[in-house]
């Protein structure tokens, strides 16, 4: 974009100086340069997210600013979801938020007006069979590259939450709960957490007896009563300590069988996909 000052790959810490940042207590966050961001009181004290961080970036000439947020790091079962959202400038629904501050009606109403009124949009899911190949890290990582790349429209910059995405060559601004800060990553973090949601009240149907409609997939006392009493399911992320050395039980086959036949309907990202890798990586790569 003309005029707009860039840098392959520019993090920024929201500490107000080196020295604060030093002094003040630290987050790990892989892909800082550093690798640890400093946690100031007012992360914690903000409950409804603005533009702030927004208008700055804007007035340096980034137009379309991205708002990228995931949700389902820490599940035992299901995908890994990121959404990035650029949301037309100064506007946000009533009552947006972080997603895990809000209830379910109010995430499906926001979602509903997040994707009607946003400039674009995009989601993207990793299955649990690539997690276990590449850790649940490198997934979050890919799927937060993935949902930039799908967007319809060009990011010119992105805000994250804590983690930085070194594959992508576009200015890059990193804050500690940025979903509590930033309206376009609340944004993303209310559609990912929606569209994961239906994603696992469908498993759900398929695989009964864990509560996963419920739950979400994570480590519940149902889920892992389930666990104990029938076993892994396809979904399930065997690289997950609950999960290891354990047995898939022959009740799921026929399930199995029909998620596959399925995978068609729920898209290229649904669950358990083993699609080309190397050609999903190659997608999520900017260029200035």
């Amino acid at each position: 974009m003309p005029g707009a000052r860039r840098s392959s790959l520019r993090i920024e810490d929201p500490g107000r100086s080196p020295i604060a940042t030093r002094r003040g207590p630290t987050v790990f966050a892989p892909g800082a340069p550093t690798g640890r961001f400093e946690v100031a009181t007012w992360h914690y004290e903000r409950l409804d997210p603005d533009f702030a961080e927004e208008r700055i970036l804007w007035s340096r000439g980034y137009r379309h600013v991205a708002g990228i947020d995931e949700v389902g790091r820490g599940c035992l079962a299901g995908p890994v979801t990121a959404a990035a959202v650029i949301l037309p400038p100064n506007w946000k629904p009533r009552g947006l938020r972080d997603s895990k501050l809000l209830k379910p009606a109010e995430r499906r109403r926001l979602d509903v007006e997040i994707r009607s009124r946003a400039l674009a949009w995009a989601i993207a899911f990793v299955g649990p069979e690539l997690i276990d190949r590449i850790n649940i890290l490198q997934a979050t990582l890919l799927a937060s590259q993935l949902a930039a790349a799908r967007l319809p429209i060009r990011a010119d910059a992105l805000l994250l939450d804590a983690v930085a995405l070194p594959e992508l060559k576009i200015h890059q601004r990193v804050l500690v709960s940025a979903d509590r800060l930033c309206a376009s990553v609340a944004a993303a973090s209310v559609i990912a957490k929606v569209a994961r949601d239906r994603l696992m009240e469908e498993m759900d149907l398929l695989y009964p007896g864990y509560d996963l409609a419920r739950n979400k997939g994570y480590a519940a006392p149902e889920h892992r009563a389930g666990l104990d009493a029938l076993g892994l399911t396809p979904i399930h992320r065997l690289s997950f300590a609950p999960c290891r050395k354990r047995e898939q039980m022959s009740l799921w086959d026929d399930a199995a069988d029909a998620e596959a036949e399925a995978e068609a309907g729920i898209g290229a990202d649904a669950i358990g996909e083993e699609a080309d890798e190397a050609v999903l990586i190659e997608e999520a790569q900017f260029v200035d």
